[in-house]
């Protein structure tokens, strides 16, 4: 993959600030959107879900998710054409008393200050979604295979 389209996905991931997340709860989908925080070596993304959210009970159970992060649709844009990423990501809860915990709520606080207030509620969990296999879509007839070595170079540009 080329430094062009790496720099593509760089800017889709560092410009967008919610996700779209596909999960499954008692068997059936769920849908949820998200905001997320990039982890510095762009392998992975933080959320935070409420245990009150129905999405929320998909990632404490489920191994794997389903994300899709995409560009901004305008009227004057072919919905067709806008970029987008989808990966699967494997799931992990963070531990409160962790260092993992509190280096992702700096990370995810600085992007999202109000969620200062929601991850200090005793509800609200800190997710980390690692990025694994899937598919950029930059428009018509430009769609790439990524992984996680795909994330390993975005972070070295």
């Amino acid at each position: 993959m080329d430094r062009d389209v790496l720099r593509s996905i760089r800017d889709l991931l560092t410009r967008r600030r919610v996700l779209a997340l596909a999960v499954l709860v008692d068997g059936e989908p769920e849908a949820g959107l998200l905001p997320f925080a990039l982890r510095k070596d762009f392998g992975a993304v933080y959320v935070q879900a409420s245990d009150l959210a129905r999405h929320a009970r998909g990632l404490r159970a489920a191994t794997q998710v389903g994300i899709l992060v995409h560009a901004n649709d305008t009227p004057d844009e072919d919905p067709m054409q806008l970029a987008r990423l989808t990966v699967q990501a494997s799931i992990r809860v963070l531990e409160r008393d962790s260092d993992e915990f509190a280096s992702a709520s700096q990370r995810f606080v600085e992007r999202f200050p109000s969620a200062e207030t929601t991850l200090s509620l005793g509800d609200f969990n800190l997710y980390e979604l690692t990025l694994g296999r899937g598919r950029y879509i930059e428009g018509f007839a430009r769609a790439f295979n990524v992984g996680a070595d795909t994330f390993k170079d975005i972070a070295a540009l």
